[in-house]
């Protein structure tokens, strides 16, 4: 596949199985730290998710999912890659869209996620919170960030 190939699509409930599909590939590729129960908990919780009441964007390939990205009050609430397609730029062009497109500029993210938390450092997102636990209670600290500087080129 070639990078000029992929393009940013709206979400439709067209994706829906897709994006479900890569959420669970992703999170299985890259949080480690869950709890097996907790994986299967939050799961559940994604499964029942209207992505709807979000502005989602899909990378796809020939209608293929490959990556999504979720905000909502310029709060990027999802970005989720197949882990197929790491270290190609995807989940930067996605990225890019987010701040570019839907004026992007804070998120959080699991403390625990360390490549996560490098690949928004070096977009020049920075921490100005951390929490003890995620959002439904668990003992997944959330590291808050907003967008300081643009330290990449685009």
């Amino acid at each position: 596949m070639q990078p000029d190939h992929f393009e940013i699509k709206p979400y439709t409930d067209l994706y829906r199985q897709q994006i479900l599909t890569v959420w669970e590939k992703s999170v299985l590729a890259t949080h480690h730290f869950l709890t097996s129960t907790d994986f299967e908990e939050i799961k559940e919780l994604v499964s029942n998710i209207n992505f709807h009441d979000f502005q989602v964007f899909c990378l796809t390939n020939e209608n293929m999912v490959l990556g999504f990205i979720g905000v909502a009050d310029k709060k990027i609430e999802m970005l989720f890659l197949d882990p197929e397609y790491f270290g190609q730029g995807l989940g930067r062009k996605l990225l890019e869209f987010a701040v570019k497109e839907l004026h992007a500029n804070k998120l959080d993210v699991n403390e625990q996620n360390v490549n996560a938390l490098k690949f928004y450092h070096k977009f020049g997102f920075e921490t100005f919170e951390r929490t003890d636990k995620d959002e439904q209670g668990r003992n997944y600290p959330l590291l808050r960030m907003k967008l300081i500087g643009r330290k990449i080129k685009g």
